[in-house]
């Protein structure tokens, strides 16, 4: 399960690009909270902090305790901007949430190749997705989702319906049942495959 992360936060009374442009030349990322049926809180961070917390990466799938003004709020981080030159965080956006809020969030895959006749066989395993998009309880958010590929050959495709995931944990997507790999043949394969095959009458 993810860690619940803390982060300290001021709020800011002034809005708009000329006080932004003051609060990044001091280090600071303006950010919001909004949500859970509440007014929206202008608030700004340590880019030094931020920055910590996002090289831990599963900062977007975390609940971040944030510390604004002696209050501490939960919540989920939405959305974090950064410059398309200097590659610095400029803006951040929270989700405020209660503890057992059901949350959508993008969990890491980690495929198990063990077992796999296809993966023995030198086939290749394409990823389709290398995460997935769950509804979990806020408290019970996974690091990541382990899948087996055990029985699974040349040619065959993983979809959603045969993962088992995490207690509690559904798919976002319902609709239908998505691929998330395929274990696809090697060019040597293929090659010895077309070299075995008779030449059509008169070539």
């Amino acid at each position: 399960m993810s860690d619940t992360l803390t982060l300290s936060a001021e709020t800011r009374d002034r809005v708009g690009k000329g006080a932004s442009r003051a609060l990044r030349r001091e280090g600071r990322v303006p950010a919001v909270i909004y949500g859970n049926k509440e007014e929206p809180t202008g608030i700004h961070v340590s880019e030094k902090e931020l920055m910590r917390l996002l090289m831990t990466g599963h900062f977007m799938n975390s609940v971040v305790m944030i510390d604004a003004g002696g209050k501490a709020v939960r919540t989920l981080p939405k959305d974090v901007a950064f410059d398309p030159v200097s590659d610095r965080p400029v803006h951040a956006d929270f989700l405020r949430i209660s503890e057992h809020t059901k949350v959508h969030v993008q969990v890491p895959i980690v495929f198990d190749e063990a077992g796999s006749p296809g993966i023995k066989r030198g086939g290749v395993l394409n990823i389709v997705r290398h995460e997935l998009e769950l509804v979990v309880d806020a408290a019970e958010i996974p690091d990541e989702v382990h899948i087996s590929l055990a029985g699974l050959d040349v040619g065959a495709s993983l979809h959603i319906s045969a993962v088992t995931l995490p207690k509690g944990a559904e798919p976002a997507i319902t609709d239908r049942d998505f691929t998330i790999a395929t274990i696809v043949a090697p060019s040597s394969l293929k090659s010895e495959e077309g070299d075995n095959e008779t030449p059509a009458q008169g070539e």
